[in-house]
Formats: C-alpha cells, sequence, structure tokens
C-alpha cells in the first residue's frame, strides 16, 4: 500500500501546478510558516483546511485523505527525447532486442511467459488476449492525433535514414504507413497480473519495463525469465519502434489503480529538431521535479479509448500495444497469417499451461482476434490445447489426475516414469550435500499422426515448454509417441527436491529459455559439476524413453509377444473421445514354423449405419522410412464382416465390433518374422463408380 506522507504529498501537487506554498497560504487564509510545516511533515492541517486546498487545487473530494493523485488532461501529455550523451557515446538501436531472432512466436512466447510470472490469484488462470487491429483512415487519424504524432515524426524521420539495421526498418514502417495510409496495431492485454506497480524512477515493475534494460524483477525460483530480455520484443516487433501501455496496478500507486499510462519510443541516435539525440523518447506527464522528463500519467477513459488502450473490466493487468506491428522473421505479412503465427506459437509454448484436471481451471487462458478498424474480421479463436496437443494434452492430464500407469495394457494408458536430476550444492552454501530430484517422464501413444511425432517436450513449473527435441537410436518398430518430462515445481511444489531442481534449471536456461545446458550463471553460482549434471540428465531422459518403449522379451519362444505398435486410421478419434474411423482395438499372434504370421485382430467400429470397405495390411516396422508391406497368404472374416473379390474387408453396416484373421505369404517377407515387429493398418478402399 502507499504510505506517502501527507507533506510529500502536498509538495507534488503544488510543483505540479507551479503553485508557490506563499499562493496556496494566501488562497485559503493562513500563514506562509503554516504550508510550510505542512509540507515538510511538521503539522497536518483541520478538516476545513484540507477540504479548501482539495477546492483551490482542483482536485476531487476525498483526494487529500486518500493522496489520490489527480487524473492528466489530454492536452498536458507530451514527449521527452533523451539528449545526447555529452562524452560522444551513440546508441544504434537496443542490443537486447537483437539477443535472439525474433518473430510472432517469439513474442507470444516471452509476452506470455511475463504474464505467467506474474499470475496474481493462483486458483485463476492468467488470462491473455492478443488483438490485431489494421486502422485508417479517420480512425488512424483521431488515433495518430492523441499520441502526438506530429512531435516525433520528424525524430522518426531522421532515425530511418541511418544505414543500419534499425534504420531500414523505421523506414519500411514509414513507407508503409505514408503509401498505404493504414496502420497495423498488436495489442497484448493480460488479466490477473500483477501490472506495472511501483514508482515512476526507482525500483519496481514499472521502471524495470518501461525505464531500463536487462533487468529482471522476477525473483521466484518459479519464474519463467530471468535476463530481463524478453520485454524487448514488443519494441522489436514495432516497425516504429514504438509501445504505448495502459495497466491496472494489484496495488496502489499514488492512491489509484487503474489507467497508469505510458508510451516508449525505442530509436536509435540521431540528429533531427535542432539537436542531437540519444534514441529513446517517453511519452507522458511533464515532470517538474525532473526537468521536465515525462511520466506516467492517470488518463481517464476517453483517453484510453482514443489511443485505443481502453482495458475491460477492472482486473488486474496490462496492455502493451504495439504500433506497426510486422512479424520480424518476414514469415507472416498479412492480418490472416499473422494471427495465424501467433495461434501458433501460443499453443506450441503454452499448451501445458492451458491443461487443468477436471473441475478445475488451467493455469492460463489465451486467445488471438483480428478485427480491421475496430470490426472482426478473424473471430477470436481461445487455444484449445487438446485441438492443437491432443496426445501431449492427454498424457499430462492422466498425470494431474493420478491416472499414469507404470506398465501400459491398453493403447490409451499414459506411462510414467522417474528420471533423476542430481542438483549441486550453490556455492554460496559451502559443503552443503546435492540433492536429488525425481523428474516425471510421461509416454503416450499418438493417435493423432502429427507433422512431428515422437518427440520428448520438457518444462517446469510454469509448464512453458522449454526443450523440444527428437529421441534418437529408438528401437526397431516402436509406433509414433510423444513423450513430456515434468521437472521442478511443474512435478508438484512439495515434491522432493523440487525448489533446488526449479532454480537449478531456470539458471541453466539461455535468454532463449529454449534449452537446459551449461550457461556462465550456472557454473558461477553452483559448486563443480553442475554442467555434467545438467548433461547427465539431458542424457537420462532420453535413455528412459527408449526403456520405456522397447519391448519385453518373449516368454513361450514363439516370436514377439503380440503385434505391438497397432496402427488405425489418422485422426480416429474425434475431439469428443468418440471414433470417427475404425480402429484396430486388440491383436493376437504367433509365428509357425515356417516363419509366417498367424493374426487374430479385433476392429471397433463408429457408431454409425454405413457400411465400411476396408484393407487391412500387414506391415513389418523398421527403424527409420517407411514400412515395408507384406501380402496376405489368407485372410478369413470372423464376425461383422465379409471378404470382397478384390481381397478387401466389408464391414457390416451398424455394426459396432468385427474380427478377422489372417495368415501372412512368407515369401513376401521383407525381413524374417522374428527378427521385425509387425504392425496391421486399416485402409480405406474407395467403391469404384458403376
Amino acid at each position: 500500500m502507499d504510505t506517502e506522507s501527507f507533506g510529500d504529498w502536498l509538495g507534488r501537487q503544488l510543483r505540479r501546478q507551479g503553485m508557490s506554498q506563499a499562493e496556496l497560504a494566501t488562497q485559503i487564509n493562513v500563514t506562509r510558516a503554516a504550508v510550510s510545516a505542512w509540507v515538510t511533515n511538521r503539522a497536518e492541517p483541520q478538516m476545513n483546511k484540507i477540504q479548501l486546498i482539495e477546492s483551490v487545487l482542483g482536485l476531487s473530494s476525498g483526494s487529500v485523505v486518500s493522496r489520490q493523485e489527480p487524473g492528466t488532461s489530454a492536452e498536458a501529455l507530451t514527449w521527452y527525447h533523451r539528449p545526447a550523451h555529452d562524452d560522444g557515446g551513440r546508441e544504434f538501436g537496443n542490443a537486447a532486442a537483437f539477443a535472439f531472432d525474433s518473430d510472432l512466436s517469439v513474442l507470444a512466447r516471452e509476452a506470455t511467459q511475463n504474464s505467467m510470472d506474474e499470475r496474481l490469484e493462483n486458483d485463476e488462470p492468467v488470462r491473455v488476449r492478443h488483438i490485431l487491429d489494421e486502422i485508417e483512415g479517420e480512425r488512424l487519424y483521431d488515433f495518430l492525433e492523441a499520441l502526438r504524432w506530429n512531435e516525433i515524426e520528424p525524430h522518426v524521420d531522421a532515425a530511418a535514414l541511418a544505414d543500419n539495421k534499425v534504420g531500414r526498418i523505421l523506414a519500411d514502417g514509414l513507407k508503409g504507413l505514408r503509401q498505404t495510409g493504414r496502420l497495423l496495431l498488436l495489442r497484448i492485454d493480460d488479466y490477473n497480473a500483477a501490472g506495472l506497480t511501483g514508482p515512476d524512477y526507482d525500483d519496481g515493475r514499472f521502471a524495470a519495463v518501461t525505464r531500463r534494460q536487462l533487468e529482471s524483477r522476477k525473483q521466484g525460483e518459479g519464474a519463467g525469465g530471468s535476463y530481463g530480455l524478453g520485454k524487448a520484443t514488443f519494441w522489436a516487433t514495432s516497425r516504429l519502434g514504438f509501445v504505448l501501455i495502459n495497466s491496472t496496478l494489484s496495488e496502489p500507486h499514488q492512491g489509484r489503480t487503474a489507467n497508469r499510462m505510458f508510451g516508449r519510443l525505442e530509436l536509435p541516435w540521431h540528429r533531427a529538431v535542432g539537436g542531437e539525440w540519444s534514441g529513446p523518447a517517453w511519452f507522458g506527464e511533464p515532470d517538474p521535479e525532473r526537468g521536465n522528463v515525462t511520466r506516467s500519467w492517470w488518463g481517464d477513459d476517453e483517453t484510453a479509448e482514443r489511443l485505443l488502450l481502453k482495458r475491460d473490466g477492472s482486473a488486474p493487468g496490462t496492455s502493451f500495444l504495439i504500433i506497426g506491428a510486422h512479424d520480424p522473421s518476414g514469415d507472416a505479412d498479412d492480418l490472416e497469417s499473422m494471427h495465424e503465427a501467433l495461434v501458433k506459437g501460443l499453443a506450441s509454448s503454452f499448451w501445458a499451461a492451458m491443461v487443468a484436471p477436471s473441475q478445475q481451471r488451467p493455469m492460463l487462458e489465451a486467445s488471438v482476434v483480428a478485427r480491421r478498424n475496430g470490426v472482426v474480421v478473424i473471430p477470436e479463436e481461445r487455444i484449445d490445447p487438446d485441438v492443437h496437443e491432443p496426445t501431449r494434452s492427454r498424457a499430462l492430464r492422466a498425470f494431474l489426475e493420478g491416472r499414469t500407469v507404470s506398465e501400459p495394457t491398453t493403447r490409451d494408458d499414459v506411462v510414467q516414469v522417474s528420471v533423476p536430476l542430481q542438483v549441486p550444492p550453490l556455492k554460496s552454501a559451502g559443503k552443503a550435500p546435492a540433492v536429488t530430484h525425481d523428474a516425471v517422464l510421461l509416454l503416450a501413444q499418438d493417435d493423432t499422426t502429427p507433422r512431428r511425432p515422437s518427440r520428448l517436450v520438457c518444462m517446469r513449473s510454469s509448464r512453458m515448454v522449454v526443450m523440444d527435441r527428437g529421441v534418437p537410436d529408438l528401437p526397431i518398430g516402436v509406433d509414433p509417441f510423444q513423450a513430456v518430462l515434468l521437472a521442478g515445481e511443474a512435478v508438484g511444489v512439495d515434491a522432493p527436491g523440487a525448489k533446488e531442481a526449479e532454480q537449478f534449471l531456470r539458471t541453466a536456461e539461455p535468454p532463449e529459455h529454449n534449452d537446459w545446458k551449461r550457461t556462465d550463471d550456472l557454473v558461477t553460482s553452483y559448486a563443480r559439476g553442475a554442467a555434467s549434471s545438467i548433461r547427465n540428465f539431458r542424457a537420462a531422459m532420453l535413455e528412459e524413453v527408449r526403456r520405456a518403449l522397447r519391448p519385453s522379451e518373449q516368454q513361450n519362444g514363439d516370436g514377439p509377444a503380440s503385434l505391438t505398435g497397432l496402427l488405425d486410421l489418422g485422426g480416429s478419434r474425434s475431439q469428443g473421445g468418440g471414433l470417427r474411423y475404425p480402429v484396430v482395438d486388440d491383436v493376437e499372434g504367433n509365428i509357425d514354423a515356417d516363419g509366417a504370421w498367424h493374426v487374430r485382430a479385433e476392429v471397433r467400429l463408429p457408431a454409425k449405419d454405413d457400411a465400411w470397405l476396408l484393407t487391412p495390411v500387414l506391415r513389418f516396422a523398421t527403424r527409420s522410412g517407411p514400412k515395408p508391406e507384406a501380402r496376405w497368404a489368407q485372410l478369413v472374416p470372423e464376425s461383422h464382416c465379409e471378404l470382397t473379390a478384390e481381397g478387401a474387408l466389408l464391414f457390416a453396416a451398424g455394426a459396432r465390433k468385427a474380427a478377422f484373421s489372417g495368415i501372412s505369404d512368407v515369401s513376401s517377407h521383407p525381413v524374417a518374422a522374428r527378427m521385425a515387429i509387425a504392425e496391421i493398418d486399416l485402409q480405406h478402399v474407395k467403391e469404384s463408380a458403376e
């Protein structure tokens, strides 16, 4: 809570209005000495004088008691440009913006990570909304007028003349604005977040985001960011280097919480308007106590509306408006492709944060919408993890609901195994012992025919995906799968060693937060062996994946225990959990003395009245590449199906289950049956028109 004294508050109000203590004394009929005593906190006025002070200063009733800062009129807003350094030093761009390759997916990742790190109520999700809005005509002119574009345009023009990367981006942004008469905005809102709390200049969230570089205020072990680089992606995504901010605070500053507004323009060094300028500029209220640099202001709803920054409701959080938004990678260049890029970026990095057990809310809810002049052209799409990552989401939900198994008995089972992580002591802890933490590895068969099957993703407390990698040297014939590794507090805040592992892994992440590896911070913070511990952990997780997928040895000497790795038609399950296509449900098999497979398969059929014409295909699994087929020597329909002249099976209309058996043609085997794993695939047959 704000603890500002009456004297400090009154002195600031007098300076804001350019009023002396003597002038106030005259207007409220007290001595100058009395006002001096108030300002220096040696005394406080009586209630009748407090009411007079509010009237003279034009403040609302109760402002003196609440220490509430008055709002700022739009006419009082202006720009402050930082003068060039007297020592001749020049910066031709913000180095933090080039710390890693930037595109819309990186922006979505960094912005959402920051929002999750500031989550306020743990039993409610952080709500993040991305709004693309292309404006033109009167809406554009009114917007540019509200942000005093005429005051900064000469500076942007001058900076765009620089023959460097930043200058070329600015020139391209200005050209697009002037030739098309349109401006693309990207607004990122978060709710149930702390907001930009703290003073304008001293330590706090506000100053860290708007005034400082490479400062992270995230001190908890579970925080995603730690370098203070993520905020630079906002400005890197603007062709004009321009971001406006509106924040609703979780704790009052100057007696207020709503509509704390500010703007920052990130330019390189340039000459303009009769001087040399360092580059950065800030949009706000002039601060006479700081030589008229600009500070944040308390706006009203009308100003927020004109600046396209009016927030929905009163929930704490922050809105960032990126002006002249673009995809720095060049891959997305219109509303439709940018909308798609944001959706994919959010889904790939944060699907796990959007998964929750039944009857509980997730950690995160995220959506993307696109507009033109405020009119929706692409409806708001809320990211659904079960649509974008169905297998991984199923695996994580099984863990959260306590439904994992150690050995699978059905295709839908999620296997859980442990991966040990040895956390060495911090150097500051002296000779403290290492801590063992058991990370959780989840494996699920992938029935969704993804573009990138058989991969491992890793995460910690916020459940943002840190690593996404393939698994080499898999056993021959392994079915497509997805593996999810949870470490640190993602296992559970009370899990043994979770806190230590969380801090250790956070220290092992590079600025991009996309790996766990040796970093300078890791080796300087932890005792000897920290880098080896990370390498061993990475190796152990891959080995545990391979071990869990390795087929069990045959006990009766008749070849593989069964036809493992059964394939069904891609996308066989609907989003609601029902079948869309027939699926092989159960198979029994053995190899006879001649080396032929004898199999019996049961098939589950969708709840439809139509008949299904399908061809059972017998495949021999190989380590990589296509799985060669073997022919059937004999195919026998057993129940609810019949064999056609072409060798396909016609499954009866309305049947829910069927069965067939078959014997493989040994002469067509690509390898000996005992040296491979067989799989059955059901392929749809198109009936020819008569």
